[in-house]
Formats: structure tokens, sequence, C-alpha cells
């Protein structure tokens, strides 16, 4: 039982206390609550606008970034559209007139290369099939390639020549028309080359390296499984023996005799009698005409004015459209490039 010193009720104390501060509680409740309710809604609001604000900003950067990048793509496609139109357009044009259809044959002959079969003969039946075409300029700038590559070529040739016997065919050596480019060359009514031009090296090349001495050394032991005793034959891992070493002897000879029948078969008595015409030597363009190898002195527009009494060219060579052109500066085919510049391959190559 509590003590109270005033001699008053603890309950009519206690209900005494609560009456009077029960207004100040209530006044509290009602002063206080309410404004915590309005800042919190206030709050809440200001949230929620500040979320569609960066919704809406979302979805307009959105919007602007769809519409920027289809721009981009139609302005591109444009372009790409225009070069192939404007180009389309100038070349019909310029072809319905009299000219001299040019096929060039750059870079080392392979099937993957701007030099190759597929497309030299597509360009060359092109250039004959053109019914304003007053005859073919085949402008020769390559150090060789592929021997069947080059035989596809020189082939199409004479047959175009005789499909067509009213077209001439020369043959312009700018840089170099050595070996494979020489064979080409060979097919055409007349050769023509630069007082410095680099013509002949008509011979067949195969090389390589062996390791043999090497990998004993450095103890690696070569593990080769094959069905058929020359399976691995040129292993550069693995000597060679004087059997394969006749064996592959003849098959050079065997190209080499090949390429020397096409050359005697072109030029005919045009070919001075000297041993070391298909030695694989290489002279320079004067030489060559002195050899029999070529027929003059000239370009390829001195040719056209000369022999077909006009100035002007068309190029029937095969070019990449304008798409492949950008992919090209993009850096497509680089490596492939490389590798055709470099003549790197397994193959038998004119040399």
């Amino acid at each position: 039982m509590e003590h109270n010193p005033w001699g008053e009720k603890p309950s009519d104390s206690k209900e005494s206390i609560e009456q009077a501060s029960g207004t100040v509680v209530q006044t509290n409740e009602k002063s206080d609550q309410p404004a915590v309710d309005s800042t919190d809604s206030k709050s809440w609001r200001l949230l929620e606008k500040l979320v569609d604000n960066v919704n809406r900003e979302q979805r307009r950067s959105r919007r602007w970034g769809i519409f920027f990048k289809s721009l981009t793509f139609i302005y591109l496609f444009g372009i790409a559209g225009f070069f192939l139109w404007s180009e389309k357009f100038a070349s019909i044009e310029e072809i319905s007139k009299p000219h001299v259809a040019v096929v060039q044959v750059r870079g080392v002959i392979s099937d993957s290369s701007e030099a190759s079969a597929d497309l030299l003969i597509t360009s060359l039946r092109d250039a004959f099939e053109a019914s304003d075409s007053l005859g073919v300029i085949v402008r020769i700038n390559s150090p060789g390639g592929s021997p069947v590559q080059a035989g596809y070529v020189y082939d199409e040739i004479v047959r175009l020549r005789a499909l067509y016997p009213d077209k001439a065919v020369m043959a312009v050596i700018t840089d170099i028309g050595a070996s494979g480019g020489y064979y080409l060359a060979s097919a055409a009514d007349a050769i023509y080359a630069d007082k410095a031009s680099l013509v002949g090296s008509i011979g067949v090349i195969s090389s390589g390296f062996g390791f043999v001495d090497l990998m004993e050394k450095l103890g690696v032991e070569r593990r080769a499984l094959t069905a058929g005793d020359s399976k691995a034959l040129l292993d550069p891992f693995q000597p060679l023996s004087d059997q394969q070493k006749r064996f592959w002897q003849s098959v050079l000879d065997t190209t080499h005799q090949q390429l020397i029948d096409a050359v005697k078969q072109g030029r005919g008595d045009r070919l001075a009698d000297n041993p070391e015409l298909f030695s694989g030597l290489i002279w320079t363009g004067e030489q060559a005409v002195e050899l029999g190898l070529v027929d003059g002195l000239g370009s390829a527009s001195s040719v056209a004015r000369e022999q077909f009494n006009t100035d002007h060219l068309i190029d029937y060579s095969y070019r990449p459209n304008a798409v492949e052109r950008l992919a090209e500066r993009l850096g497509v085919g680089v490596a492939s490039q490389v590798m055709n510049t470099l003549g790197i391959t397994s193959s038998i190559q004119f040399k």
C-alpha cells in the first residue's frame, strides 16, 4: 500500500493527473500526428514526381536514340545505294560508246585473290561480249602464282579469241609479268611492256624447309602415321630421300614443260632461239623485245591509240561494290590480303 503524504487517494490523484494531462496528450495527438502525415505525403508525392520524370527522360532518350540510330542506318544505306546506282549508271553510259575493254591482272594469281581464274574469266567474257568494245587489253602486273589458275585463264583467252575473231587481244605488262603472269600474256595476239618492266621467269618452283636436325637437337620425336609409303612426302620433319627428290622433280619438270608448251604455242616463231629462254631467268622489257618475249614497248593507253585508234578505255575488272569496299576499309580480309601478297601457300607456284 502506497504512502501518500498529501492525504489524497491514489485513484483520485491518478485520475486528476490523467484529466489534467489528457488535454495535453490529446492536443499533442491532434497537433503532431497530422504534421507527420502531411510531411510523409509530400515526400511521397515528390518521390513519385521524381520517378515519373526519370522514366519520362529515359523514354525520351530511348526514342531519340532509336531515331538517330535509324537515321544513321538510313544515311549509310542511302550512301551505299547511291554509289551502287551511280556506278551502274555511269558504267552503262560509258559502255554504250566505242571503247577498248581493259581487264586487270594484279598480284599473285590464286583462287582466293583478286587475280583468281573465276574473277578474271568473268571479266574477260564481259569484255569480249560488250557490243561496243573494239578490242581487249589484258593489263598485267603479277609475279605469277598457281599454274592451275593461270592455265584456266590462258585457255579462256584462247577460246574467246576464236569465238570473237574480230576483237584483238593485247597484253600489256606494267611492273612485272613473270612466270604465271607471262603465261597469261602469251595467250594474247601481242605483248607490250615498258622498257623497265620485268618479263619472263618461265619456270616452276616448290620451296620449303627441313627441320630434321633441329628436331634431333631439341629431342623432339616426330610421330606421323600414314597409309601409303609416300603420303608424308615433303614432310619438313622427316628426311627427304633421293627417290622422293626424283619423284617431286619429275612433277616440277612436267609442270614446267606445260608452261613452255603454252608459251611456244602463243608466241610461235617470234621467240628467239636462246637456251636460257625457259631457264627461269627474268629480263627487262627492253631485253624481252630482243628475245621475242614481247612485241614492243608501250602502255595500255599507247597500245589503245596505236592498235585500236582510240583513247577511250573502260575497265571491266572485278571491283568490290560500295558495301564491300567499306568492309575492306574497316579491315575485313586484311590477313587474307597479306597472305596473298606474300605468296604464302603450300601449292606449286610459277616463279
